[in-house]
């Protein structure tokens, strides 16, 4: 099974930033779609960003223009940089991986808290 271990979350203040770190045990993780997301107790899981084998990239509305995803494959490392961070960005933060694209997300990380106060 591919592992995911996500790293980085914390405190900040509104308008402050966050890098995220995931980091995954697959062997060919260079071929995964990899992704983040987010959830909020009560509430569905939100798609975040998404990056793919070509470092194609997508994001939510909601982050466009402040959050970045990357990745680097000689350390199975895929990041989030959050800028400009607003008190409704405050979530549980999931890493996950589509090892065998289009297919889904497949394998998720255990999640890493962000909160942004106000």
């Amino acid at each position: 099974q591919v592992q995911l271990e996500e790293s980085g979350g914390g405190w900040v203040q509104a308008g402050g930033s966050l890098r995220l770190s995931c980091v995954a045990s697959g062997r060919t993780f260079s071929s995964y779609y990899m992704g983040w997301f987010r959830q909020v107790p009560g509430k569905e899981r939100e798609f975040v960003a998404g990056i793919n084998w070509g470092s194609r990239t997508s994001y939510a509305d909601s982050v466009k223009g402040r959050f970045t995803i990357s990745r680097d494959n000689g350390k199975n490392t895929v990041y989030l940089q959050m800028n400009s961070l607003k008190p409704e960005d405050t979530a549980v933060y999931y890493c996950a991986a589509d090892t065998q694209p289009p297919s889904g997300y497949d394998y998720w990380g255990q999640g890493t808290q962000v909160t942004v106060s106000s």
